[in-house]
């Protein structure tokens, strides 16, 4: 399965030409879509007729200090049960501190106690929710008071909570460019059997030595090549996305690499089957 963020930018172009995106399901960040009426409700809904719904967060913020924002969570509850989203995730990062967002997904400390704290949020969100939380591998620019490696913070959060785990290849392949690690031994590294679904998109590069996870350009060639790799190490189906948050190109273009995700989806997966 090959989904698509589903944005207004070109949600009415998809809807008069249906063929123009060869995709398995969309996904949508919540808080857009939530008290939402009138036309662009009645076209989202439409597109849930044809099409199943993951829901991908933003302002849920798990790791502030903060308690969750139960009024939130209420809405959100009846979205996800009104459009039967079949997941929700969300950023394993924090977005507001004193009641104040930040509009930015900020790194959570590496530590002990954020592995505890982290946890005991993520609990209390599946349990209110009545769902399993999914968590996103976010990318980030520097450390905050490290005790422990990432890779142990993700492993620590993910055993603890009992979460599971959205892999964004290419918020591995950032984070490993900018802090000078390895990608494929990170994702080696992961608990396979958490991992729920994948999420794919572009980046830009700023600086010999910096670059910034945009959304906004095409996959280039060596995340095309981590994907690939990414699918050898699960060998199983899992649904991948293709985010385009912002300089959404035309339809064919993001086709294009819709068609190339689902090739090299699709190779890997009849390999394996032929090794079984």
């Amino acid at each position: 399965m090959i989904g698509i963020g589903y944005r207004k930018d070109f949600a009415e172009e998809w809807e008069e030409h249906p063929d123009l995106l060869n995709a398995d399901f969309i996904e949508v960040a919540p808080e857009n879509w939530i008290n939402v009426g009138g036309y662009w409700k009645k076209l989202f809904y439409k597109k849930l007729e044809r099409y199943p719904l993951f829901a991908h967060g933003l302002s849920l913020s798990i790791g502030s200090p903060d308690e969750p924002d139960f009024d939130f969570l209420k809405q959100l509850k009846r979205f996800l049960d009104e459009t039967e989203a079949s997941v929700y995730s969300e950023h394993l990062s924090f977005a507001k501190c004193d009641n104040a967002h930040l509009y930015d997904l900020l790194p959570i400390p590496f530590t002990e106690d954020a592995v505890k704290h982290v946890s005991r949020r993520v609990k209390q969100v599946q349990e209110f929710l009545e769902r399993p939380l999914v968590l996103e591998i976010v990318s980030y620019y520097s450390s905050l008071a490290a005790e422990m490696k990432e890779i142990e913070f993700i492993n620590a959060i993910l055993q603890e909570s009992d979460c599971l785990l959205l892999l964004d290849v290419n918020n591995v392949y950032v984070n490993s460019f900018n802090h000078q690690f390895d990608a494929r031994e990170f994702i080696q590294q992961l608990p396979k059997e958490k991992v729920a679904y994948i999420h794919m998109a572009g980046h830009l590069k700023v600086d010999d030595d910096l670059i910034i996870d945009t959304h906004g350009e095409p996959i280039i060639d060596p995340v095309y090549e981590l994907f690939e790799f990414t699918m050898h190490w699960l060998q199983k189906p899992v649904p991948v996305l293709l985010e385009r948050d912002f300089n959404i190109p035309e339809l064919n273009e993001m086709q294009k690499e819709i068609h190339q995700l689902k090739y090299i989806y699709n190779k890997i997966l009849e390999k394996t089957k032929t090794l079984c």
